[in-house]
């Protein structure tokens, strides 16, 4: 058996899709000429992507089942001192499963562009992008230092901002893509603080060297304050997952990322850019076992996350932001689980909502174009029949979502809930209201949606949008009037992304959970945190578990929210208006997002701009420029004014001067004697 991964092979999986984003990105577009068309382009971005998932699948092969392992130097940068700065990989079971899911999915999205994004005039330059997002990803997750993460995590940022304003002419996009791109700021900035503390007291930027070094840093405090070090660094580097993650309350710009394209919504929400968060605090497992404080952070944020961004999906019209909302929720789930120390259910949860998520979003786009880009649910309805493709994937990837037994979603949202409970942490009480309540929530707004795009009375002819909807989105799809199924290259994905939504967490929870795959990627204190010892004490397999699973409190409340959204918008469809009516002081609170847009840009934005006009007219106007440099130069030039009246040209002027100073010399030396000797009587 194979114990070791080839260097060259692995530096492929990164490269393949960067080299088919350049060859289209540079010779497919008017900036390197239009040399090749779009059939030759979506050809190598896909090839590309296809060679980088085929070589991760064998990747994971030779992880899982020969043990194989990879931790290596590719390239040195440069050595500053004695800190080294490489380009690395780090290939084990945490990393092998994420390139794979990365890929898988990135390939899906790529198929399913073609057909989206069939009459888009930046055909070419989108496929360029998604390569190039999937090669910041791929770069994210096999580091093996922080040097390289950081480069993958601020790279995902750059070209998601791109993606999100792809469509530039829209003043919607560019607004969308301004807002995740300078909320992640805020993010990145704690994150690259705590990348300066592990330099400033570990001195290196190298994983195993930093988890070497792990007790030493627990020991220290954070000078100047009774904090512990290792807490500040844990809270500084999730703040970074907090932005990329889109935690609250960093969470602000994800469902405004809807202005981009929907197979990029798919890309960013399911695979990469918001998942890279939980990824990097899985992947620092070493140093967040060191502190109960910031675990205590961690799942309380994810549980508010949690709850509060469901509540949102419940009042949302546009199809796009009910997944987005969701999406939220997820993330909240997979945060609460880091908190609680169960990584790998993280991780796991992380691995089947990509797929039962990138279905969904796909599966939207697929309902948007066959509704000809009309993407408000309440000029749905009726759409099953038409669609039938959609809506029997639809179908599973919401089942999936909402945790349904012997489905994807189930597995692993329930061991989430399970991990919460047995957590001894402050704050993991909350955290358990806040998954279970979840649950009920997360089953409500997903199927109101359902329900109300396939299901029930046919209004797509009464939207008095339906012929200007497209325009928005800068296609122009011909069809007439009534919907009709998407063509086999959106359709397909759809059916391939399908199938692991509802089987891969029967096939994958027990090596993912309770074996020796993640054995050597996530550490866990199992004394002081022993969520995941007595998960694997009550586990007995999957099908006994998805069993049991029909008995317990989550499966009863995702039914129930389930037939309370079959009953208010199928057979009493009349109802919402009234719940609205009567709850209108908190749908305004939803409407309006918690007010969190208004705070950001009426305090934060505000009050930024205050300090800026105060430090430009107080600072820099008044102090810089009034005081020191034009004051200065006044300076001058009143002690140039004073001086040139002694500065006459005139020699008996000069003769006097020197007279005057030889009797003020001489005045000095005679007269000083005298007054230091009367002072001394």
């Amino acid at each position: 058996m194979s114990q070791t991964l080839n260097a060259s092979t692995l530096l492929a999986v990164p490269l393949a899709p960067l080299v088919g984003a350049v060859l289209a990105g540079v010779f497919g577009t008017t900036f390197g000429g239009n040399w090749i068309g779009r059939r030759l382009s979506h050809t190598l971005c896909i090839l590309g992507v296809f060679i980088a998932f085929v070589i991760s699948a064998m990747t994971l092969k030779s992880v899982a089942i020969d043990g194989a392992r990879f931790n290596e130097t590719i390239y040195q940068w440069m050595v500053v001192g004695g800190l080294k700065m490489e380009i690395g990989f780090l290939v084990d079971g945490l990393t092998a499963m994420m390139m794979c899911v990365v890929t898988f999915v990135s390939l899906m999205v790529h198929i399913y562009t073609i057909g989206y994004m069939e009459e888009d005039a930046g055909y070419n330059r989108f496929f360029a992008y998604i390569s190039l997002f999937t090669f910041s990803m791929l770069m994210l997750v096999m580091s093996n230092n922080f040097l390289q993460l950081f480069f993958g995590w601020e790279a995902v940022g750059l070209v998601s901002y791109l993606l999100i304003g792809f469509w530039f002419n829209r003043p919607t996009a560019i607004f969308a893509n301004l807002k995740a791109f300078m909320v992640n700021r805020v993010g990145d900035f704690g994150f690259i603080l705590g990348i300066g503390l592990i330099v400033a007291f570990a001195g290196t930027l190298s994983y195993a060297e930093t988890f070497a070094k792990a007790g030493e840093l627990a020991k220290l405090g954070f000078p100047g304050t009774e904090w512990m070090l290792i807490t500040v660094i844990c809270i500084c580097l999730f703040i970074g997952a907090m932005g990329k993650s889109a935690q609250f309350p960093l969470h602000v710009w994800l469902p405004d990322s809807m202005e981009g394209p929907t197979p990029i919504s798919a890309l960013i929400h399911a695979a990469t850019m918001v998942t890279a968060g939980i990824f990097m605090v899985a992947r620092m497992s070493p140093l967040f076992e060191l502190s109960d404080v910031a675990l205590s952070f961690v799942m309380v944020i994810g549980a508010i996350t949690a709850l509060f961004m469901g509540f949102l999906g419940i009042i949302q019209n546009d199809i796009k932001r009910v997944v987005a909302y969701s999406t939220l929720s997820q993330l909240g789930y997979m945060t609460v689980a880091l908190g609680a120390s169960a990584y790998s259910v993280a991780v796991f949860h992380l691995m089947t909502h990509a797929f039962f998520k990138a279905l969904l979003f796909l599966a939207a786009g697929s309902v948007i174009i066959g509704m000809h880009h009309n993407q408000d649910i309440r000029w749905m309805g009726g759409v099953r029949k038409y669609m039938p493709i959609t809506w029997i994937t639809s179908l599973l990837g919401s089942l999936a979502l909402i945790g349904t037994p012997f489905f994807a979603g189930f597995y692993s949202k329930d061991s989430i809930i399970e991990a919460v409970h047995f957590s001894q942490l402050p704050g993991a009480g909350f955290a358990h209201f806040a998954v279970l309540a979840g649950v009920f929530v997360t089953a409500f707004y997903s199927f109101r949606m359902y329900f109300l795009v396939f299901h029930g009375k046919e209004r797509y002819d009464q939207n008095p949008d339906a012929h200007h909807g497209h325009a928005a989105h800068g296609d122009d799809h011909h069809h007439d009037d009534k919907p009709h199924e998407s063509p086999w290259v959106v359709t397909a994905p759809l059916l391939l992304l399908a199938f692991p939504s509802v089987v891969i967490g029967f096939l994958t929870i027990q090596p993912m959970l309770f074996s020796d795959f993640m054995k050597d990627s996530i550490i866990v204190d199992a004394a002081r945190h022993p969520a995941m010892a007595e998960l694997a004490k009550m586990f007995h397999g999957p099908v006994q578990m998805a069993l049991h699973g029909l008995m317990t409190a989550p499966f009863w409340l995702a039914l129930s929210g389930v037939v309370l959204a079959w009953y208010m918008y199928l057979v009493n469809p009349a109802l919402p208006a009234k719940v609205k009516k009567v709850l209108q002081p908190l749908y305004t609170v939803l409407e309006n997002k918690y007010y969190m847009d208004w705070f950001n840009e009426q305090v934060i934005a505000r009050g930024a701009r205050l300090l800026g006009v105060g430090l430009w007219k107080g600072g820099d106007e008044a102090v810089i420029d009034g005081a020191m440099v034009n004051g200065s130069a006044r300076g001058v030039a009143w002690v140039a004014g004073v001086v040139r009246w002694f500065q006459t040209g005139y020699i008996y002027h000069y003769a006097f001067g020197m007279l005057l100073g030889v009797i003020v010399l001489m005045s000095y030396f005679v007269s000083w004697p005298m007054f230091v000797e009367w002072l001394k009587r």
